[in-house]
Parts: C-alpha cells; structure tokens; sequence
C-alpha cells in the first residue's frame, strides 16, 4: 500500500507541476496564440530590483504605463515592499490621461497613494530641484507612438536634463515602437523649426524605442546622465502593436486605438493646414477631410495612387470639436489593409496635395506648419505645390546619413540593419551647462561629468581634461570659458579615451520684446530674447521681483534708454520697468502682493516667468 500511496503522490505533484507550468506558458502567450512581449516594468522588477534597492524612487507616467494583466506601473511599484516610491509625475494630458492636448495640467496629491503628483506640461516642461528634492532615480514609463510631434518623449528628454543638471539616475522602462522599428521618414528636424522640442531634433518618422531614444540622446547631445535601459523582452524591430500581445491602453485622448497610433504619424501632416485631421470625431487621423472636399472624388484618387498598406472609403462627417466643429466635412477615412508597409509621411503629403488641388483657392498653410514637418525648405516645397515625390528626396541624403552614423548606434532590439551591430554600453560623458551662450568678455564657469560603461560615476581630475574651443571663439582656463569674439561652434572636452562636444553661441544678448498674459492659475511675462539663455538671475524683494541678464543689450520693439510696461488685469504683478545697469539688462517686477511663487518653463531664445495666482 504504501508503494501505491507513493505513486499516486508523486503522479499528484506531476499534475500540479505540469498545471503551473501550464499557467506560466499561458501568461507567456495571448489568446491567440502569439508570444507576449515583456515590457520594461516587468524586465525591472523581475530582474533588477538592485538598480532602485534602497534609493527614492520617482516615477513619470500615464495610464499606458502598466503590465501586461493591466496592473498600472504606480501601484506595482507603491505596493512592493523594496520599492520606495516617492515621487509621480504626469506628462501631457496628466497622470490619468483625461486632459486634452495643450491643456494645463496642475500639481496636485494622489488620493490613492498620497504622493505628490508634478506636472511636466504648462508652465513646467523640466523638473525642478524642488520637485525632485526627495527623489534619487527617475523611472520613465510611457507608452510612445513613434512619431516626432508627440510630446511623451520630450518629457523623457527634459526630464534628462534635468537628471544631468541635478545628478540624479534615470531608468526608461522601455515599451514597443506601435508602428515598428525598421522604418525611418521624413526630414530631420532643423534646429530653426523646434516649438517645444528643444534639443532633441527627430525625423517625423523616427523608428526607435524610448529607451534607444534615451541612450541616443545621452551620447549625442553629452548629457553626462547616468542612465539604465529595462529593455523589453521579446520585442522584434519588424513588430507593430498587434504583434505584441500586449493591451491597448490610449496614450492620449486623441488616439483612441491601434490604427489611431498606425496613422498618427502620416495623417498629422494635414496639421497646420485648413483640412482637418478628424479630431472631434470618433475616429481621429482616420478621417480627414475639409467642407469643400468632395469625399467620392478624394476616394478615387486615392485609391488610384495604389499606395501599400491602405485603401480609402468616402466618408461625411461632423466633428464636436476642434477645427470646423458643427461643420459638415467631406473626405475619406483611411482604412488600414497592411500596418507594416505604410510610408507614412508619403501617406500625409499624398492627402494633402490631392485635396488641395480639388480646390487650391480654399487651401492654406500656418506659419506653424514648418514646425509640424521639421524643415523650413520642405514646407516652402509644400506650399508652392512641388511634387510629392521631389519633395521627399529633398531631405532623403541628410536622412539616410542621420540613419547610418547616428540612429543605428544606438538600436537595443534585432533584427538590425545590415552591418549594424546592437549597442553595447560604453563611457558617457557630459558638459554642464547644457546651454552655453555667452557674450565677448563673459567668463563661465564649465563641468565635466560622467559614468562608466558599467554605470560608476567617473571621478574626473580637472588636470586630466583637455579642452578644445573651435573657431577662435575664447579659450578654457581651470575649467572657466572666455568668451573673446563673436560666432558659433564648439567646445570640446577630452577624458581620457572620451570625449564630449557643446555647442556655444557667442553673441550679445538681445531683449527685443516684453510681453504678457493673463492664464486663470498664472500671470505669464514672455522676454523675447535673439537666442537661448540660462544664466539669467531672479531675486525677490518685498513687493518685487528683479530679472538680470548678465550682458544683455535693449532692441527690437522696446525703448533704447527704458521703460516701462502696464500689466493689465493681472491679481498679482502692476507692471515691469526695463534698463540697462552697467553691464547688465533689469527687468524689475512690480508685484500687488509681497511675494508671489514663480515658475519659469524653458523655451527657445524666450526667457518666461509665471506668477502664480493665489
């Protein structure tokens, strides 16, 4: 009996053996059949807890941040037991994904778990000191579309800045690429056609990952940022969303499904223009159109063009908001046949020179337009009603040579390009301040910092450094820049084997306008400047607020000997006297109140300063 007993107990934990192995094969794998991809979240917490044990933790996301049985990344990391959470921070559209495109989005408490909630959109784009007072690391998980307008991975991008200039630790918890990782389109994007992108210049069609967008950057731009990937587990670079096994989740209010994301990046090329691309309606960058577009036309000609991967349906439609709200448009709804060969910018341009011709009187272009494809000489091409085809080889040399010597360094995911090997973690180093401009005669203070390929801090002897300036521009004594004539190029410090390169500007600065406006939460004061400064200071007084710019010249639009501007309506500031003192440009805010809280978000060659209302 007791061989029997034996036997039947050991065949019982065969079967309950084989029914966990059946339970984990079947989490491995999507109802239909398709192995899952693991995404970052998991990779972090299954194997390298060791990256965040014993520091704060600080994490930006939405709801696309979860796991693959839906669990969102806040509560995971909240709820486990060697994880210090400390710290959320919301991108566009907030941390719940409710807000609509370009709305505020305040800082507020998370009733659920009692963290602080930061805003990285509005008046804030980059986190400040006080809101990462207590973290140690910044985690990134949110998923992006792959396209060079949407705003997620600016996020990333100013969050890293603000990793280098704060010396904390960054982790991309990495997500898919919806739309694939092999195709790359359109023109780079010029450094004269940035709104809020800063630095990080893209084409319209990027094909990377966060996290490889991360690890790009960091190198390319010698951000100096102490950086880990949690890449993915299973991901393919010829993979699109349905692919992955993974749910959807809408990253914005405005791309609703898979085939939203699909199109996002063609169809938002009709931006800026007066069609419309279908936002208000149910089926945003699906449906496109214009009130004088004939629908049955546009769907013949289109289809007549046979481009790869779609078909297009006449379509009617009424958007409740947005452009044309309550009007009655004509146009097409872009039926997805095959997401994996769509050109995607060939797609928006072919729309939007087809329904321009229908009738070309009807049809304009925003000066806001060149910012939405990224090049000023495209645009204008665009404009004039140039062939689709020219237009796009315009930009193909420059595009294929952003593709070869930088894109494919830094690809984390296979199949690679032909001759192009995966990236493998090397020395980082990075030039502080991010931003160098100066005037003739200025001296700034420079910083050379870095880590390891293994992620160690390097200690840096400032006697090891050798730096370079190239044009004549000044000179780098004991780790100070002299600025001694007037141009632009680079500075160049040498560690060792590594380098790192940043860009200066050398150039008075230029006040050339002063403006305000009045918002419901602030009081915003624009300095419209001819470049991008940094080194500007603010010192508050009882009743005042002073802004100095060290070297700054009056021009433009405001008085030589200066002046003053009346803020009206404005429950906190009256007006703002300018002067130049010396060497220096003044500008004196002349509050309603003793004290008043500011914020001053990053733009370009703007220098803004919000006063928040109490």
């Amino acid at each position: 009996m007791k061989i029997k007993i034996l036997c039947l107990s050991a065949i019982a934990i065969v079967s309950v053996l084989l029914q966990q192995h059946t339970v984990l094969g079947q989490k491995e794998l999507s109802h239909n059949g398709k192995k899952k991809v693991k995404p970052g979240i998991e990779v972090l917490l299954e194997d390298h807890l060791d990256w965040i044990a014993g520091k704060r933790v600080g994490l930006i996301t939405n709801p696309t941040g979860i796991d693959q049985d839906l669990k969102s990344s806040i509560d995971l990391l909240h709820e486990h037991s060697e994880v210090n959470l400390t710290a959320l921070f919301g991108p566009e559209h907030g941390i719940r994904g409710d807000r609509e495109a370009g709305e505020y989005v305040e800082s507020y408490i998370d009733e659920k778990t009692g963290l602080p909630v930061y805003s990285l959109y509005g008046p804030t784009w980059k986190p400040t000191e006080e809101m990462l007072e207590n973290v140690d690391v910044l985690l990134f998980d949110i998923q992006d579309i792959g396209s060079n307008v949407y705003t997620y991975i600016y996020t990333l991008g100013f969050a890293m800045e603000a990793a280098a200039e704060q010396g904390k630790e960054i982790i991309v918890l990495d997500r898919p690429n919806p739309i694939g990782g092999e195709r790359v389109e359109g023109p780079v994007r010029s450094a004269d056609a940035v709104s809020f992108m800063g630095r990080f210049l893209l084409p319209v069609r990027h094909g990377m990952t966060v996290g490889e967008l991360a690890t790009m950057w960091n190198h390319e731009y010698s951000l100096g940022v102490s950086l880990k990937v949690a890449k993915m587990k299973g991901w393919k670079r010829f993979m699109h969303f349905e692919d992955t096994a993974l749910p959807w989740i809408q990253p914005s209010p405005n791309i609703p499904t898979q085939e939203t994301a699909y199109l996002y990046a063609g169809t938002e090329l009709l931006d800026d223009t007066t069609l419309t691309t279908g936002l208000g309606t149910t089926k945003p960058f699906e449906l496109v159109g214009a009130p004088w577009i004939n629908g049955e036309q546009l769907a013949e000609e289109m289809n007549a063009k046979s481009l790869e991967g779609v078909r297009f349906r006449s379509a009617y439609f009424t958007p409740m908001f947005g452009t044309y709200e309550g009007e009655r448009i004509g146009g097409v709804q872009v039926h997805i046949t095959n997401p994996k060969k769509i050109e995607l910018v060939n797609l928006g341009l072919q729309l939007l020179d087809t329904m321009r011709n229908q009738d070309p009187a009807q049809f304009s272009m925003t000066e806001k337009y060149v910012n939405l494809i990224g090049d000023s000489d495209a645009a204008e091409m665009i404009e004039e009603g140039e062939p689709v085809e020219r237009i796009i080889n315009s930009w193909q040399e420059e595009l294929t040579n952003w593709v070869d010597h930088v894109r494919n360094q830094y690809l984390l995911y296979g199949p690679y390009p032909e001759g192009v090997k995966p990236y493998k973690e090397k020395t980082v180093l990075g030039i502080l301040p991010l931003d160098l401009s100066a005037a003739v005669g200025q001296t700034i203070p420079l910083t050379l910092q870095g880590f390891d390929k293994k992620g160690g801090e390097l200690e840096i002897n400032p006697e090891e450094i050798n730096w370079e300036v190239s044009n004549g521009l000044g000179n780098v004594e004991d780790n100070q820049f002299y600025a001694i004539k007037e141009g632009t190029g680079e500075i160049i410090a040498t560690f060792r084997e590594e380098k790192a390169v940043r860009n200066v500007d050398i150039s008075a600065t230029l006040i050339k306008n002063i403006r305000f406006g009045i918002h419901d939460a602030y009081t915003r004061i624009v300095l419209d400047l001819n470049k991008s400064v940094t080194n500007y200071t603010l010192e508050e007084d009882d009743h005042r607020l002073l802004l100095t710019i060290p070297y700054g010249e009056i021009d433009g639009e405001l008085a030589q000997e200066g002046g003053s501007i009346p803020v009206s309506n404005s429950p906190v500031i009256e007006h703002v006297d300018y002067r130049v003192e010396g060497e220096d440009f003044l500008a004196e805010f002349h509050l309603k109140q003793p004290s008043v809280d500011i914020e001053t978000p990053t733009y370009d060659s703007r220098i803004v300063v919000d006063l928040q209302h109490q």
